[in-house]
């Protein structure tokens, strides 16, 4: 089985809509382990609609709208990492994480430590707006700390090519191209293929993933 763990340096970032288009590229499945809040419309939900491809349940499905630990707690529940193993599936499979890299999910594990348990590797979204540069080295750090192998980033966003650049060179790390904000997405899913195919380096993803180590 190939995994790949989207993860991002923040929440709202765009990964969600990243993790569809690369589900749809590599005719993967998706899973996202943990769902905080319900009443709009899940993670899951979109990007079954935006991918059609297949999207496994989540282990954990929260009401409300917050850090995964604070909302089981709200619901009186504590996420147990052990139920939280891979999927054993025969094809590609993306896990997208919640928030950024450092978030918990009980009182005692950081997303950051399932991602180094699973031993997958990882792919960081970042934004290209103020503040990327920190949030993104940052959140590189603590992933190589942790162990975890990480293919590169995938920036989301207007082009800014000196922040990118800057991230790519104290960061040693691969961009693995720019997913620009695409404002017809909800009408028009097919352009998320389009513009995934035209911006995103699949080549570099579809390497780390057979075994080959990105630059």
């Amino acid at each position: 089985m190939r995994t790949v763990v989207v993860t991002g340096t923040d929440t709202g970032i765009g990964k969600t809509i990243f993790s569809a288009g690369l589900v749809q590229a590599l005719q993967a499945s998706y899973w996202k382990p943990v769902q905080s809040g319900l009443e709009e419309e899940t993670d899951s939900e979109i990007v079954a609609r935006l991918s059609g491809g297949a999207v496994l349940a989540e282990a954990y499905r929260l009401q409300h709208p917050a850090s995964p630990h604070l909302s089981a707690e709200a619901e009186g529940v504590e996420i147990d990492p052990e139920s939280l193993a891979l999927p054993q599936l025969d094809g590609p499979l993306v896990i997208e994480g919640a928030g950024g890299v450092m978030v918990p999910l009980n009182r005692r594990m950081l997303y950051l430590d399932l991602f180094a348990r699973w031993d997958a590797p990882v792919i960081l979204c970042a934004r290209t707006q103020l503040g990327t540069i920190n949030h993104t080295l940052l959140s590189l750090k603590a992933l190589r700390d942790a162990g975890c192998r990480v293919i590169g980033v995938a920036f989301i966003g207007t082009a800014e090519p000196e922040v990118e650049e800057t991230i790519v060179q104290f960061g040693k790390v691969a961009h693995l191209g720019r997913l620009p904000m695409i404002p017809e997405l909800g009408a028009k899913p097919a352009v998320l293929a389009e513009a995934f195919v035209e911006h995103i380096k699949l080549h570099l993803i579809r390497q780390a993933l057979t075994g080959g180590d990105t630059p």
